[in-house]
């Protein structure tokens, strides 16, 4: 890289899983430390940043983690979109985590690099794939299970108190003037029923009219007269 190239800006995670691994004496994040500056310095990277979960396992989501959390809130106020590790399970141990953290961060527009194999979660093997597809399955399995139980749930208050959801109808919102339009359906001054377009006229000469002021379209005539 040229002398002049403005380098990218980056942030370094630290993790360790032990809390005997923790403390001035331990090398741990020295060693990480130093990896991760040794990469950034020989790939264009300058950090900015350094942020350190201290016993914390790597089977923990991010999601619970406070130094990463720390770190997401950090990026999302100065534009940083690059993350620097020492390796991979530094991220996560546990494939499953790895790969669901880093996909989270991919839709944040984060870049993820791990020192020891920077084109580790660029790279679709046939693991990663698999996970991925099992993640993706359990996810719409959840999903499906969630809106089973709202709906039984739903069903249940029905059947107990009745309509328990959606847009209330015109006989609930104005049973006046409900009661208006189907009057004036059945009855005309000529003895045959009036169109919807004529209710409508007739309403809004009573002072029956939509909520922008103006007379009610044939369409909601027909839903109040079904109703």
């Amino acid at each position: 890289m040229g002398r002049n190239a403005k380098r990218v800006e980056a942030v370094a995670y630290l993790r360790t899983s032990s809390a005997a691994n923790v403390g001035a004496d331990k090398d741990s994040d020295r060693r990480q430390r130093a990896a991760i500056e040794s990469f950034a310095k020989a790939n264009g990277y300058e950090l900015v940043n350094e942020f350190y979960d201290a016993a914390v396992s790597g089977a923990d989501p991010i999601a619970e983690r406070p130094g990463f959390a720390a770190m997401l809130d950090r990026i999302a106020g100065n534009g940083v979109r690059t993350i620097l590790v020492e390796s991979p399970d530094r991220f996560a141990r546990d494939l499953a985590v790895q790969l669901a953290g880093h996909d989270h961060l991919r839709s944040l527009g984060i870049t993820l690099i791990p020192a020891s194999s920077p084109d580790f979660f660029i790279e679709d093997t046939p693991t990663a794939v698999l996970v991925r597809q099992v993640l993706g399955a359990i996810a719409q399995f959840e999903k499906a299970t969630t809106v089973a139980k709202l709906r039984a749930a739903r069903q249940r208050k029905r059947e107990a108190v009745g309509k328990v959801e959606g847009r209330k109808s015109w006989a609930e919102l104005n049973p006046e003037l409900v009661a208006a339009a189907k009057r004036l359906r059945r009855r005309s001054p000529k003895g045959h029923q009036r169109s919807l377009r004529d209710v409508a006229d007739e309403l809004a000469k009573l002072g029956f009219t939509n909520e922008r002021g103006v007379r009610f379209s044939a369409s909601s005539i027909a839903s109040m007269v079904s109703s």
